[in-house]
């Protein structure tokens, strides 16, 4: 299992992490921002786990985030 974290006051929506993890992100129509789908809040830091196999495409769009607001972390069993 792993962890992402996303910073989302920071984001740009410049839509990178979308491109990358389709099924994981989405741009709010609120606001332009890009969001985390499933993503719990907790002062301004979204947080999300899931399986292994979405691993890849996110440690994808963290690298591809201009303003290196998203963050992957395994999580120990």
């Amino acid at each position: 299992m792993i962890r992402i974290i996303q910073h989302r006051e920071k984001c740009i929506g410049c839509n990178a992490c979308v491109e990358a993890a389709l099924g994981r992100w989405r741009v709010s129509r609120k606001d332009g921002r890009c969001t985390l789908v499933g993503g719990v809040d907790k002062k301004g830091f979204f947080s999300v786990v899931v399986p292994d196999h979405e691993e890849e495409e996110n440690q994808i769009a963290a690298r591809n985030c201009p303003v290196r607001i998203i963050r992957i972390e395994k999580i120990r069993k």
